[in-house]
């Protein structure tokens, strides 16, 4: 049963519905966490549940309402904190997340993955919150853009913002259109404690790596913030500080620091880009910011390569080899 189906089955229940809560897979799916489920787990009170007649047969289901039966029915997961969807009841994701772990079934390995994103999702501040509850006050977002491009520097950049910040609609950078980044680049820069940005040249990425380079952008940026943060959070990145760092898996999309710091690399890197597009309009830098596009690769193998390619990237590599060949 999809979204849908389960709606219209729950009409078909003579049940209270402001007396049960819809959990397990149809609270899943409900909430866009799976597509579908064969059954529609319930759980109520002790008094509710001792109150209903257990000899009538219900709607859709054509089964006695019994504890693990057709489906579970019982005070052991009902709550009082709900969301209510189509004015039914719903066990909220953080209490489903806590039921599909204290199953410990194999198979749902994936999807405590999605649980756990999506509660992210839904409140990006909550690992600031948690820093601050440990006692720090300056909590650095790092990220870094320009991994990728066959041309130009990898950019970090480390934001500190105050407690009360808010910024309705903020996100990674890479989800936002380019007039919404540079409207949300000024408002960062407006409201930050302080933000530090971190550059490491083409040349450099050929000397020690893009990892390696991507760690020196964002301890570069780390050091350019005035005042420094005494705690960092980074997309994914593990750093060798003197302060603590926690990394976090898509960290750009589940803290709200990380997702300014995205926004402040991504549009400084880009300005560049679009500068260097000014003396090599050919390469169509303006549009593919570096990357390797057809027209990208095509100008590489008409005009050659400028200064500012990477020399150990896959298809300059392979042009700077042919041409000494």
């Amino acid at each position: 049963m999809k979204k849908k189906e389960i709606l219209e089955k729950l009409k078909e229940l003579p049940l209270e519905k402001d007396k049960y809560l819809i959990i397990g897979g149809a609270a899943l799916v409900c909430q866009g966490i799976k597509s579908e489920t064969d059954d529609i787990d319930l759980s109520c009170s002790k008094e509710y549940y001792d109150s209903i007649p257990w000899d009538e047969k219900i709607g859709y289901f054509q089964k006695e309402i019994k504890y693990k039966d057709c489906y579970e029915i019982g005070e052991k997961f009902y709550t009082e904190d709900y969301i209510e969807i189509n004015g039914y009841r719903f066990m909220k994701l953080k209490d489903l997340l806590e039921l599909k772990k204290l199953e410990k079934r194999d198979q749902d390995k994936s999807i405590i993955k999605k649980i756990q994103l999506k509660i992210d999702l839904e409140d990006t501040y909550q690992n600031e919150r948690e820093a601050r509850k440990e006692g720090y006050t300056l909590i650095g977002g790092v990220d870094e853009v320009g991994r990728g491009p066959l041309v130009g520097p990898v950019v970090a950049a480390c934001v500190i913002l105050p407690e009360d910040f808010a910024l309705d609609g903020l996100t990674d950078s890479k989800k936002l259109s380019e007039k919404k980044r540079d409207y949300y680049f000024e408002e960062i820069k407006k409201q930050a404690i302080s933000y530090g940005i971190g550059i490491i040249s083409e040349k450099r990425i050929d000397e020690i790596n893009i990892y390696e380079a991507t760690k020196e952008a964002m301890i570069e940026a780390i050091n350019n913030c005035n005042p420094k943060p005494d705690y960092v959070l980074t997309d994914a990145m593990k750093l060798d500080l003197e302060v603590p760092v926690k990394p976090i898996i898509k960290g750009d999309l589940r803290s709200i620091t990380i997702s300014a710091a995205s926004v402040i690399a991504k549009v400084t890197r880009d300005k560049m880009l679009y500068e260097l597009d000014k003396k090599y309009p050919m390469y169509d830098f303006k549009n593919n910011v570096g990357y390797p596009t057809k027209k990208h690769l095509d100008a590489i193998q008409k005009y050659g390569i400028i200064e500012e390619h990477r020399r150990s990237y896959g298809p300059v590599k392979d042009y700077v080899e042919k041409s000494v060949n």
